[in-house]
């Protein structure tokens, strides 16, 4: 079931609903620029058969809104988009899901709005938090010291874009994935190029989103308020990772007191086939759906 929300005035939210409408409410939260269709069908399938699942196109993304150039707002807009979601479809709380951008978006609502989050279980993110990580020798490794994103992505990032048409544009999404998905996994370009495809065909224009990569991103720190939390973190550990590589993810978990820390071999910062049942499974077992499962620490 599609519909859309309202956000804020004059900003709606294309959302969609799967899975039994009485069965417990999963939010799946995008990364930046993403559609929400970038969720694949089968791994959205999964989570459904225990879930009422919910996913929505970010303003400027997909068949929301677009209005940043005429009304620009901060990345924290992003995070009450969140609530607003879940207050459009009537829902008071919910598990949440969130990849990248998303995985901070979900830090500020647990942040924020901790009565509206049932569970969190984040992926390719990193913590809105100050504090130190600790290695397993005790050692303290200020934030700054963590790895940085790799080259190769970077260098990507900061190539301007041309409009050379609908297929040269799948190229460069497809090249991208490419570079997201890691070292680990063979990469398939077919299956990711149909998957820009079909996002470009919802959102009905091949043009690139880009409001998310100039939003204001000023605010959005929150140690002490995850130093706090109390509601139950899944940190999925993605040895593949070239934007948010190892210890991100364990010192994420230390940040947000996360009860559960589950690797998903040979994941990166996309979802390709290979990784969607682990990954299903990974989130079904902390949201209590199914039996306790995978690899946890």
């Amino acid at each position: 079931m599609q519909q859309y929300v309202e956000a804020a005035p004059g900003i709606r939210l294309w959302t969609e609903q799967r899975g039994p409408a009485d069965a417990p409410p999963l939010l799946l939260v995008m990364g930046a620029q993403a559609s929400g269709l970038g969720w694949p069908e089968p791994f959205v399938d999964a989570l459904a058969e225990h879930h009422r699942v919910i996913r929505y196109d970010h303003r400027d993304t997909g068949r929301s809104t677009w209005a940043f150039d005429t009304d620009p707002y901060p990345v924290t807009a992003l995070a009450e988009d969140i609530v607003a979601v879940l207050d459009g479809l009537g829902i008071a709380r919910a598990h949440l899901v969130g990849l990248s951008l998303g995985g901070m978006l979900s830090q500020l609502v647990l942040a924020d709005h901790p009565d509206r989050v049932s569970s969190a279980t984040l992926l390719g993110t990193n913590a809105l938090s100050t504090r130190p990580y600790t290695a397993p020798d005790g050692t303290e490794v200020p934030v700054e010291e963590l790895p940085g994103i790799a080259p190769e992505v970077l260098e990507f990032w900061a190539q301007p874009i041309e409009d050379l048409g609908e297929e040269a544009e799948l190229d460069r999404r497809t090249e991208h994935w490419r570079l997201l998905a890691g070292r680990q996994l063979p990469f398939d370009p077919a299956w990711f190029r149909d998957l820009e495809r079909r996002i470009i065909a919802h959102t009905g224009t091949y043009t690139p989103p880009s409001a998310h990569s100039r939003a204001d991103d000023a605010g959005m720190l929150r140690t002490e308020e995850l130093a706090a939390n109390r509601v139950p973190v899944q940190v999925i550990v993605a040895p593949a990772e070239p934007v948010f590589p190892p210890p991100h993810p364990q010192h994420l978990a230390q940040c947000l007191n996360a009860v559960r820390v589950t690797e998903i071999p040979g994941l990166g910062h996309a979802l390709p086939p290979a990784v969607q049942g682990p990954l299903a499974t990974a989130i079904l077992a902390h949201t209590g759906a199914t039996g306790s499962t995978g690899s946890t620490g």
